[in-house]
């Protein structure tokens, strides 16, 4: 008997979480924290839909903690086996689990220090122990080197173009019955963005699980790196504070990447830019270190000394004390801090200091979940809630659009078109639903057999 479960990313972006039961033997792609409307973060705290100690191996897409964040609390639950995934996910994640570990520590200290959790103590949901743990189930497996990980089960990673390490996950399936192949395509990126390569294409698949984030969206049509530039020099002119709410792996880092370069090409000033976060400061050397995942771009910077990612007046700050002695800086000043959507970390201290001061401007630039802080600052609201306080937001609020790493619809079309044959089943997950039906109203156009699942739907195969 083999079966798709679908645990998490299942009518929402978040939570990425995929079981494959095969030959009595479970697979699960993807263990990621939800992340977004209460509804859904408390999820989170909910016991896992499946016995953890039946699942037989893990293999993580990528590093991103809404794709391993959970992994942690499976651990607990009872989950002994290994997990896969590619040498720099591997490395990514041992900054990454932790950090998040330690995050949630720290929130559940502040709120007991403040009072205003419900819960009497907080807790965290799990600790930074627990969190690196975790780290020594993992395994390696370079892309595009077929492992049978467990009996009649053999898993290949391509690249996804998303982040550093982020992996296509192509799972051939063997047993009494006909040979299948799933693909599950983690978080694809886009053609173009700079540091590592594009997407690799696949020929083949019987079943495709594939990310709708944009399946509903086009990207504009330009460089983003022209937008920032307005707005540095804007932030010069005025001497104000520049807030960018970013992802600790993959954004910060294409922003530090293009920062430096419009530094280099004269088309803005240099600024001061704080990168606020452990992880990130941790994250960007291995961006330098694991070159079988640069571009040739990045890769003839790094040979000539470039030193691509780091603008001229950077500072990594990564200490508590560091990062309160930025509530004192002056502008002009710019501040790149997790977490991308503002759903937890240090960016929400630096968003409670500067909301209400008109000379901040907040910008961001990637997707903005249903329900997170980022997404409600986007629409305009003019009360935002953070630790418990009501924060008035007079800071000019505004989004560039390019620097997304997903995929947008057509950028999906054409990974697509990589198939010799559409796939015999084709599930749409990883989306909102107006871009889930966008995505699966065009593929049934085609005559592709599609399905949206619903959360924990069961589909045999």
């Amino acid at each position: 008997m083999t079966s798709l479960r679908f645990l998490g990313a299942a009518g929402t972006v978040t939570g990425s979480r995929h079981l494959i039961e095969h030959g009595g033997k479970h697979l699960l792609l993807d263990c990621g924290l939800f992340q977004g409307r209460k509804e859904l973060r408390l999820r989170n705290w909910q016991p896992f839909p499946f016995p953890a100690g039946r699942i037989d191996a893990v293999v993580l897409s990528h590093a991103h903690i809404d794709h391993t964040g959970w992994l942690p609390r499976l651990v607990a639950e009872g989950f002994d086996g290994p997990v896969y995934t590619t040498p720099a996910t591997r490395d990514l994640s041992a900054i990454m689990l932790p950090d998040s570990g330690r995050l949630h520590e720290e929130e559940a200290a502040y709120a007991n220090r403040k009072a205003y959790s419900k819960h009497r103590p907080a807790l965290p949901l799990y600790t930074e122990d627990q969190a690196a743990a975790c780290i020594p189930r993992m395994r390696a497996l370079p892309y595009d080197q077929p492992r049978e990980i467990l009996p009649g089960i053999t898993v290949r990673l391509r690249r996804a173009g998303h982040i550093l390490g982020s992996a296509i996950v192509l799972v051939d399936l063997e047993g009494d019955g006909p040979a299948r192949r799933v693909v599950f395509s983690g978080d694809l990126g886009r053609p173009g963005i700079p540091i590592i390569p594009d997407p690799d294409l696949v020929d083949r698949a019987t079943e495709l699980l594939i990310e709708c984030t944009y399946g509903d969206r086009l990207h504009e049509v330009h460089d983003p790196s022209a937008d920032l530039a307005r707005e540095l020099n804007r932030v010069a002119a005025e001497r104000g504070t520049l807030i960018i709410p970013a992802f600790a792996i993959g954004r910060t880092q294409q922003l530090l990447h293009d920062i430096r370069k419009l530094e280099a090409a004269g088309k803005v000033p240099v600024l001061p830019v704080m990168i606020d976060s452990p992880m990130a400061c941790s994250a960007t050397p291995l961006y330098l270190m694991h070159r079988e995942e640069h571009d040739a771009e990045m890769r003839a910077a790094v040979a000539a000394g470039d030193r691509p990612l780091e603008p001229g007046r950077v500072e990594f700050t990564r200490s508590v004390e560091q990062s309160r002695a930025i509530n004192g800086m002056k502008g002009p000043l710019v501040i790149i801090s997790a977490s991308g959507m503002a759903t937890g970390g240090r960016v929400l201290h630096h968003l409670a200091r500067r909301l209400p001061d008109p000379n901040t401007s907040v910008i961001l630039v990637g997707y903005q979940a249903e329900g997170s802080r980022g997404r409600r600052l986007l629409d305009g609201e003019k009360t935002i809630r953070i630790h418990g306080q009501d924060v008035t937001v007079r800071a000019r609020v505004g989004q560039i659009h390019g620097f997304s790493g997903h995929a947008d619809w057509k950028e999906l079309d054409g990974w697509m078109g990589g198939f010799h044959q559409p796939p015999a089943h084709t599930f749409l997950i990883h989306g909102e639903p107006g871009a889930l039906e966008a995505m699966r109203a065009r593929l049934a156009g085609r005559g592709w057999k599609v399905s949206v699942p619903e959360h924990e739907q069961r589909f045999e195969l």
